[in-house]
């Protein structure tokens, strides 16, 4: 003889309009379970003001890298730093053959796209004056390379210079990038050379995972600076880009 089972009430679903998730604190609905006046309810959690871990900032760094691996793009995107006056414009001027005559302070930031070889280099040339410096941190994103550029001559803000490059060395979104250290205004009678440059910067203390170089230049005569861009762009192109 057939038993008849008690007919089972539908599981109530979850409504998708006007999500718990897009709606002020205040708002937020409680989910509330069948037997819901004996148990704590459940407040839906608002993801608007979730932060990511380093480990998932690494991973979210690492999935954008296997996506410029996949496209097989041939972009690079440089960020190039220093104190004021270290010549951070007349190398990317003097890099692109433009004319090195007048250069204004840089203020905010430029931005150049180079072709250098077989890559597009989108370089941004950000400004290095005190005032400004804590507003670097919003040009970090997708940044491939860092050129830190030091004017070798003025050796009574040394100091200066290498707290900010550590400062900067400290931000995750630049951990993976290659680093390039100009040694600049070579030219100038007095200059520190870029062994004694590497030693004021305590280059040597920096994490044994970066990858860095440093680079005696003059941005006036354009003595080393291809040198130091090809090193700079065959470092970022054997990490996240498929070999030809």
């Amino acid at each position: 003889m057939l038993r008849r089972l008690p007919l089972l009430a539908p599981r109530p679903q979850a409504e998708t309009r006007g999500s718990a998730l897009h709606q002020p604190a205040s708002l937020r609905s409680q989910v509330v379970s069948p037997t819901g006046s004996q148990r704590r309810p459940y407040v839906v959690p608002d993801r608007r003001f979730t932060i990511l871990s380093p480990v998932a900032s690494k991973i979210m760094g690492l999935l954008s890298i296997i996506k410029k691996i996949k496209r097989k793009e041939k972009e690079m995107r440089i960020l190039m730093v220093g104190l004021d006056n270290s010549g951070k414009t007349t190398i990317v001027l003097k890099i692109n053959g433009e004319d090195t005559s007048v250069i204004s302070p840089t203020l905010g930031f430029n931005i150049k796209t180079i072709k250098y070889h077989k890559y597009s280099l989108n370089i941004w040339d950000v400004g290095g004056q005190k005032t400004i410096r804590s507003y670097w941190r919003n040009y970090f994103e997708q940044t491939d390379g860092l050129v830190w550029v030091v004017d070798s001559s003025d050796i009574r803000r040394l100091d200066d210079c290498r707290a900010e490059l550590h400062n900067l060395l400290k931000e995750e979104r630049l951990a993976g990038a290659s680093l390039l250290v100009f040694a600049n205004k070579q030219d100038i009678q007095g200059a520190l050379k870029p062994a004694e440059i590497a030693k004021v910067l305590d280059l040597q203390a920096m994490d044994r995972s970066r990858h860095w170089r440093i680079m005696g230049c003059s941005a006036y005569t354009g003595e080393g600076l291809l040198e130091g861009f090809d090193w700079l762009v065959q470092d970022i192109a054997s990490r996240i880009y498929v070999l030809d």
